[in-house]
């Protein structure tokens, strides 16, 4: 990867596993606020500048995600205008060139998957090199350990990843454990470098109709035809005529 060059990193999981910490360890130095009390809300996004010292520059977009392995009616709306929102972003800053998926180490949910699901299949549509980052391993006597005796079931999850790491996140670390987080750095940063991708991902041609229609089965009760088009047209900005082209392409299966 180029010296100078900018990249393009969506990091993502649920609250509370340590994103924000993943973001410093990444950095280091506190670059993004850690909150235990995050409000609970659908692909918002805040963004990061990172630079390595080999001059390799970063633009992470910390994501909030969902909660649960469904969506309700209500938080459609949202997921569907912010992921829009933040593809077109990207595509104005080269698209995306890697995923970081966070995880707190312990057992493999469904929820773990729903997430993964939303942003590397949907999303991202499998296109974009995803990096597993397993936090709260400072207990572990060889953080590596916890991916062995977890392989197995993010097999059984189809979690798949091109890399993974396998670290501490936690900064407020007694003498004993401080040469983990220093450690945990250098992989994390060894991943990263390894990973992201050099032609950044942008979506598209139907990228929109193809996220919609995967979403619409997140959902529990479809949304209507007429509340997708409005929802393009109305928060999006899209024309109509537009907007009624993606909905008929996302199939009258999936809409009622």
């Amino acid at each position: 990867m180029a010296p100078g060059s900018t990249q393009n990193i969506v990091i993502f999981g649920e609250t509370g596993v340590g994103k924000s910490s993943v973001i410093n360890l990444m950095a280091g130095q506190q670059i993004a606020h850690i909150s235990p009390d995050a409000p609970r809300c659908t692909l918002h996004w805040t963004e990061y500048q990172i630079t390595f010292e080999n001059g390799t520059r970063y633009r992470v977009f910390d994501t909030a995600s969902l909660e649960e392995p469904r969506l309700g009616t209500g938080a459609y709306p949202p997921t569907l205008l912010n992921a829009y929102n933040l593809i077109n972003n990207l595509k104005e800053h080269g698209g995306v060139n890697l995923l970081l998926f966070c995880i707190r180490g312990g057992r493999v949910t469904a929820t773990m998957q729903s997430n993964y699901r939303l942003f590397f299949e949907f999303f991202c549509e499998e296109r974009v090199p995803l990096v597993l980052v397993v936090t709260n391993l400072e207990r572990e006597p060889r953080m590596e350990d916890w991916y062995r005796r977890n392989a197995g079931q993010l097999e059984k999850y189809n979690i798949r990843s091109a890399g993974h790491a396998c670290l501490t996140a936690a900064n407020l670390l007694d003498g004993r454990l401080r040469d983990k987080y220093e450690e945990s750095r250098g992989i994390l940063r060894g991943v990263v470098e390894a990973h992201c991708n050099a032609g950044g991902w942008t979506g598209g041609q139907g990228w929109l109709a193809s996220f919609i229609s995967k979403l619409v089965k997140f959902v529990v009760g479809h949304p209507k035809k007429t509340d997708i088009i409005g929802i393009l047209t109305k928060r999006c900005g899209m024309a109509k005529e537009v907007a009624q082209q993606v909905a008929q392409r996302i199939g009258e299966e999936l809409v009622t």
